[in-house]
């Protein structure tokens, strides 16, 4: 086909109509998008936040342990003559537990006595200044060394109870060499270890916000597993003075009576202490949002048409509900609980409840 002058303009014409009619429509598309923007209002439902009495109950849970435990052994290493318990047994203090070898202790018996009867003899001289002072205050210093000896071999050959309790290990047997070694789970040297278990003892950990409100001699329900329908009163005896910079909570220790032997160390427990009624904000979990990929929490509050976001920390739970705690919600707020999934800070909405 040849290109008259006459189709050059025409061919011109077409094109430039069918820019004109290009723009136009993206035009009108932008302009129809925004409409669309500026019409589309989140529907949402609100409630106003308003604060309930709640009683002050907290559930913790905890181990049991041994109120006191000791893992016995001589200060030196030597022959065990008689070990007179065995594990479970029941001792009370000053029960004699194991006889160690007591050739050095006959030994140094001995000795005292002989210069018991030399310092008897000196008393006497010394009076009638038949012998010097520094004579005298020399057998004197060796008396009492030999005393303590005697006190410490005493101690170390005769191994009694230091308290009442149950003879939870046995590592050695009689007329076995006891090296001094570590041979127990705890990786301490001993011949045999003894627990109280009368009472016992569970150590809690608190958060720091209760910290106020915790004081000693409280009452604290003690449940267990194995005893789910018989609870076990306890008390507060010991509130440690510092609080954990990570985990932001302080340790309490729970002294629990167990004059009936049901309870044992090493058993799990659930702690309940009630520290009096409060007043708390109390919403629908449904309501507070987690951050994706964090462990952030926040809520939506509806001021004058549109949202605003406020971060928030959990409190208790009760049943589909949960403590708010932030400084950032007051009484009569209306707290975004429905169509919130889409929301973002600053976004017009409708209320439709």
């Amino acid at each position: 086909m040849k290109l008259t002058p006459s189709l050059l303009r025409n061919i011109q014409y077409m094109a430039i109509a069918a820019l004109a009619l290009l723009v136009t429509a993206c035009g009108g598309t932008k302009e129809t998008d925004e409409d669309e923007d500026k019409a589309r209002v989140e529907k949402i439902r609100v409630a106003p936040i308003a604060k309930q009495t709640i009683s002050n109950t907290f559930e913790l849970t905890s181990t049991l342990e041994a109120q006191e435990e000791v893992y016995y052994a001589p200060a030196s290493p030597g022959r065990i003559e008689k070990i007179r318990v065995n594990i479970g047994d029941h001792v009370r203090k000053g029960d004699l537990l194991v006889e160690m070898d007591q050739t050095q202790l006959q030994q140094a018996r001995i000795q005292l006595k002989n210069l018991e009867v030399d310092m008897a003899r000196f008393d006497t001289l010394i009076k009638t200044r038949s012998i010097p002072q520094q004579q005298y205050d020399q057998l004197k210093a060796q008396l009492e060394i030999a005393r303590s000896n005697v006190d410490f071999l005493e101690q170390n050959s005769i191994m009694r109870a230091p308290f009442s309790g149950v003879v939870s290990g046995k590592f050695y047997q009689s007329g076995e060499m006891f090296s001094a070694a570590p041979n127990t789970p705890a990786g301490k040297a001993a011949v045999i270890s003894l627990v109280q278990i009368n009472p016992l003892k569970a150590v809690i950990s608190i958060s720091e916000r209760m910290f106020p409100l915790i004081q000693n001699n409280m009452e604290v329900n003690i449940v267990t597993d194995i005893y789910p329908d018989k609870p076990f009163k306890g008390r507060i005896n010991r509130i440690y003075p510092t609080i954990d910079p990570i985990s932001r909570t302080f340790m309490v220790e729970v002294q629990v009576p167990n004059s009936d032997g049901l309870l044992r160390p090493g058993m799990f427990c659930r702690a309940s202490i009630n520290t009096g009624e409060t007043e708390a904000i109390i919403v629908p979990s449904l309501a507070v949002l987690k951050v994706q990929g964090a462990n952030d929490r926040y809520v939506f509050i509806e001021e004058g048409g549109t949202v605003k976001r406020v971060n928030v920390e959990l409190g208790r739970r009760f049943d589909d509900k949960v403590e708010l705690l932030s400084n950032g919600l007051k009484v009569g707020d209306h707290l975004v609980v429905s169509g919130q999934a889409r929301l973002v800070d600053g976004v017009e909405v409708e209320v439709v409840n």
